[in-house]
């Protein structure tokens, strides 16, 4: 039987502020792509560098390349508390917002602080620590922290801004998927699942935290350097809801293997015992008309669609030490773009 910490001792439990937690907090997929659709076209006059990658595909960063033959590359993320520990949570959601410069193949540059914080709630030495997590994690990836924007919020937030460079010629991109190139992910998933479980119990997992503190920087560069043009990260939309758009936006289908699907420990404990965040069942909801299930049971499919925070990359093509747990192939002409077996 898995064994994990005891609840939290500190007095302030930064979830308990939170309706929702990490990336599960996001927008639904379908409402989200429903109210960005009319923005996506037109070009600035007088611009400068080209728009390489923008809203059309729903990448991980936006890319413009500049006449010197750099791409620069931009994203943000923040969301409210995910653990209850203010360091932790600052450390988490910095690694999640240097995760999408990753996903494209790049380096990041410099990162700008994002803020929302209950001042009349909350003490600002906790605001501190959470800033303090961020720096360390920044700088740990070789970010310059450069200052950022507070609003006084009612809800306590934090992410980070972060401009990255890339090889133009060499990003990593969702649209860059063909058939037959193996799928790795280079993280377990059940982040979510044992997320919820925190939130509601206190229970601490410390695997967990470290998981999401990791950086998805080697990963990156071993892809970059083996000549892989296609990835993504899975965050708040889940294996399934992310692998959706990486086949939908290459034009090709995808096959996951579930019993190749690493999990962390505990996660499907979590989930027989019902800690499933609303987004997970909205992830799972809107792949379904997308979906072939195949053999798996709602549970499998429930954790396959978890939403993730600062999860790993999903990656078409072959990271050495990484599990391979599907394939990219033909597109279904039923509109089906994932199956699982």
């Amino acid at each position: 039987m898995t064994t994990f910490a005891a609840p939290a001792t500190s007095a302030v439990r930064l979830t308990q502020y939170a309706r929702g937690g990490g990336c599960a907090c996001k927008i639904p997929p379908g409402e989200l792509e429903t109210a960005v659709a009319g923005l996506i076209g037109g070009e600035p006059s007088g611009a400068p560098g080209e728009l390489m990658v923008g809203l059309d595909t729903g990448d991980d960063a936006a890319a413009v390349r500049l006449q010197d033959g750099t791409a620069v590359l931009a994203t943000t993320d923040f969301f409210s508390p995910v653990v209850d520990d203010a360091y932790d949570w600052g450390r988490i959601a910095a690694a999640n917002a240097l995760s999408d410069i990753y996903a494209m193949g790049g380096s990041p540059l410099v990162a700008l602080n994002l803020l929302g914080w209950p001042r009349t709630e909350l003490a600002f030495d906790i605001a501190a620590e959470v800033l303090r997590g961020g720096i360390d994690v920044a700088h740990r990836a070789g970010c310059h922290v450069a200052g950022g924007h507070s609003v006084d919020d009612p809800e306590p937030k934090y992410g980070m801004a972060v401009t990255g460079v890339a090889d133009p010629d060499r990003l990593l991109r969702n649209d860059a998927g063909r058939p037959g190139v193996p799928l790795t992910l280079t993280k377990p998933l059940g982040i979510g699942v044992l997320n919820n479980r925190h939130k509601a119990t206190g229970e601490v997992f410390p695997h967990a935290v470290d998981t999401m503190t990791e950086l998805n920087r080697e990963p990156a560069r071993t892809a970059v350097e083996l000549g892989v043009r296609c990835a993504t990260d899975v965050t708040g939309f889940g294996l399934l809801g992310h692998l959706h758009k990486l086949a939908r936006a290459s034009g090709v289908g995808a096959v996951v293997d579930a019993g190749r699907v690493p999990y962390l420990d505990g996660a499907r404990e979590a989930l027989a015992d019902g800690y499933v965040s609303g987004g997970t069942r909205r992830n799972l909801a809107w792949v379904t008309p997308h979906l072939d299930p195949g053999r798996a049971d709602d549970a499998e499919l429930l954790l396959l669609a978890d939403a993730q925070t600062s999860g790993g990359l999903l990656v078409a093509g072959e990271v050495p030490g990484h599990p391979v747990i599907g394939e990219l192939v033909p597109r279904r002409p039923d509109g089906v773009t994932v199956t699982v077996r």
